[in-house]
């Protein structure tokens, strides 16, 4: 195997015990990301140095290849801190997935180098067409997270054969092609309610030579060349989890500073302060019931379905629906977490510089 750029483990330390490391950079740093569009330099830093566009990479070229629980985890984790730069790192990690089905000497070139990043989006228009070598790729893409910091790009397309013909859609005949982020043009068309700091923009390309080997299938399973069981999962499962831990997050950090606010708030003219309210009790109460159980949900599915895994070296149909239902009712709970945080907090929600108003708008965003 090649030996990838910063391999070297950072001792024995899981991926949330490292986010802890840099917890308060990445909180502070939350205002800043949003008003530069993208996240800052000195937290991109950190990110890489404690190796967290890595988790999903297999071990075998330098990643942790970290499994799904553990993923959930450090996600949550960072989308307490900021969930523009949780989501920056999720979906980045779910592309190095892509990792696992190509050739160890493309895998080193792309991510060979301590910062080699591969981030994509879907395609707005897109075409590749077969030539001697490999494909020629032109089209735009749009909505691809963490691009701004990415060294690679994938250019998703239906495939076209030398005579003009489209290939069938399934299986091949949709692929995303890896090219080096320097021959994108940019668009900056990122102007979203929340996670406003991921600048989960655009970039076009035009007569991008692309040569063989550097691309793989959109259910990129099939062409997967690694045993682990990580490999087993589609991206939409891992991205599932992942996303759905941001929202929880994100619901988090609401909840408890609605509560550190009850402890001090007394409404004008009130009797009582929140503290003392019983319905403020009441929905506290209820919105903790609510995060901890749709929290349990998607830890306890995704660690069922991981330990069947590692048993069967299957993952079936019927699992993919469990990851899928637990991930979708999170978000939708955790959503509902944070719209009462929203309504118990009153005024003290609507200012920026407060803990709240972002982060309604970042699950708005993430829902």
């Amino acid at each position: 195997m090649p030996n990838i750029a910063g391999s070297s483990s950072r001792g024995s330390a899981g991926p949330v015990e490292r986010i802890s490391r840099i917890g308060r950079l990445i909180e502070r740093s939350g205002a800043a990301n949003e008003a530069l569009g993208q996240l800052v330099p000195e937290v991109v830093d950190k990110l890489h140095e404690e190796r967290l566009f890595r988790m999903l990479l297999p071990r075998a070229y330098g990643g942790e290849e970290i499994d799904p629980v553990t993923w959930f985890g450090a996600m949550e984790a960072l989308a307490k801190l900021d969930a523009s730069t949780a989501w920056c790192v999720g979906q980045i990690n779910g592309c190095a997935l892509a990792a696992s089905a190509l050739a160890p000497d493309v895998v080193h070139e792309v991510w060979g180098e301590p910062h080699g990043v591969l981030s994509w989006g879907p395609p707005k228009t897109a075409r590749a067409d077969e030539v001697d070598g490999g494909h020629r790729l032109t089209g735009e893409w749009t909505l691809s997270s963490g691009s701004r910091h990415a060294t690679w790009l994938g250019l998703m397309a239906p495939v076209f054969d030398r005579s003009g013909a489209p290939l069938p859609s399934a299986g091949a005949g949709i692929r995303i092609f890896l090219a080096p982020a320097s021959g994108a043009e940019w668009v900056d068309n990122w102007d979203a309610v929340g996670l406003k700091a991921t600048n989960s923009g655009g970039y076009r390309f035009k007569d991008q030579f692309v040569p063989e080997g550097y691309s793989v299938s959109r259910n990129y399973l099939p062409e997967v060349r690694l045993a682990g069981p990580l490999y087993k999962f589609p991206l939409n499962s891992l991205f599932a989890i992942g996303f759905s831990a941001v929202a929880l997050g994100i619901a988090r950090s609401m909840l408890d500073a609605i509560i550190a606010l009850a402890k001090e708030k007394r409404p004008w003219l009130a009797k009582q302060s929140l503290l003392e309210s019983h319905l403020v009790q009441f929905q506290i109460g209820e919105a903790e019931a609510r995060l901890r159980s749709a929290r349990s949900y998607v830890e306890t599915t995704a660690g069922e379905v991981w330990r069947s895994v590692v048993a069967s070296g299957e993952l079936t149909t019927p699992q993919r629906i469990d990851i899928r239902m637990a991930a979708t009712f999170a978000i939708h709970e955790a959503s509902a977490v944070a719209d009462a945080a929203w309504q118990i907090a009153g005024a003290n929600a609507i200012f920026a510089s407060g803990p709240f108003e972002r982060r309604l708008r970042d699950i708005r965003t993430v829902m």
